[in-house]
């Protein structure tokens, strides 16, 4: 819906969405509740299959531990508990997804347009049909939760800032603002901002998820998934949609850096990531392993300490 004035909404981490869909068995349309640095308490009238991902949070249900990024079982009348969380965007996801009317075409909020709205005290939700499925299994996250380098490509305004301030830009090291919300990430760093040389206003024209304005400081600001969808700013790249999970889960003050990739690598690896995310349930791995089931269980070694009992005639001790 951009031509009509509307980002993407949704999910601010997709690969959260798409490990939640795989440890669940079911399909990534179906809607999840988000958790941005906050906390929840729910109790389930029903039985239920749920899964943990995105930031991490201390879980627990009637006492009991739950581990993250995991598919686990509840009881009818269990009391989920969630908190702790450093930041970043957490997920809690049900068999069977969470019943929601479409809009636009979407289950997903969009608070910023005013689609959906953030859970309050006493509200209650209801769970579409679960087709059923394995729990008790796990999937390894993607690093992205320590900040690292967002790989971008050039936009039409990139030629409008001189070769040394893009140069400076990509060696810069950037501390994630403690301010942020769905619609943008603010940037800081130690020295001068970044500015192009007409300037910082330029004709208003169509911008996206991922794009890096310089604001008016010189501060670098990167749209996420309820930005504005045309602005005067000019753009110094645009952060590729494979590492904007890297960005949104990095903990406030975490160290982030830039890297100019060519259009070319950068259709080859979001080709790359796309094919990692169908093949998530490939990936995954129960909980507790059944030594059963362990097709290679004599390469283990179960057991230590054993002899060959020439110790104890060479004088060794028992």
């Amino acid at each position: 819906m951009l031509a009509q004035g509307l980002s993407r909404g949704g999910a601010a981490d997709l690969l959260a969405l798409a490990e939640g869909a795989a440890l669940l068995g079911q399909d990534t349309g179906l809607a999840a509740l988000e958790i941005a640095g906050s906390f929840l308490r729910a109790t389930l009238d029903a039985p239920a299959r749920i899964a943990l991902t995105g930031a991490p949070m201390r879980a627990v249900c009637d006492g009991a531990a739950l581990a993250w990024n995991a598919s686990h079982a509840v009881a009818a009348g269990a009391t989920l508990d969630l908190s702790g969380s450093a930041g970043g965007y957490s997920y809690l996801h049900m068999g069977g997804g969470i019943v929601a009317p479409k809009v636009l075409g979407a289950r997903s909020a969009h608070l910023a347009a005013g689609i959906g709205a953030m859970l309050v005290a006493g509200d209650a939700l209801e769970f579409g049909p679960d087709a059923g499925g394995r729990v008790g299994l796990c999937l390894p996250a993607l690093p992205r939760f320590d900040g690292g380098t967002l790989r971008m490509v050039e936009t039409p305004q990139t030629a409008l800032f001189p070769p040394t301030q893009r140069a400076r830009f990509t060696e810069t090291v950037f501390r994630k603002d403690a301010r942020a919300n769905r619609m943008g990430q603010r940037l800081v760093c130690d020295g001068a901002g970044f500015g192009a040389e007409t300037g910082l206003s330029i004709l208003s024209e169509i911008i996206v998820l991922g794009d890096i304005q310089i604001t008016g400081d010189g501060a670098p600001f990167v749209l996420l998934c309820e930005c504005q969808t045309t602005g005067g700013y000019p753009r110094i790249g645009t952060v590729l949609p494979c590492d904007i999970a890297r960005l949104v889960q990095a903990p406030a003050g975490a160290a982030l850096r830039f890297s100019f990739v060519s259009l070319e690598d950068a259709v080859r690896l979001e080709r790359q990531e796309a094919a990692r995310r169908a093949g998530l349930r490939r990936t995954l791995r129960p909980l507790v392993r059944d030594v059963h089931a362990i097709a290679d269980l004599l390469a283990y070694q179960l057991i230590s300490g054993v002899t060959c009992g020439d110790e104890l005639e060479s004088g060794g001790g028992a």
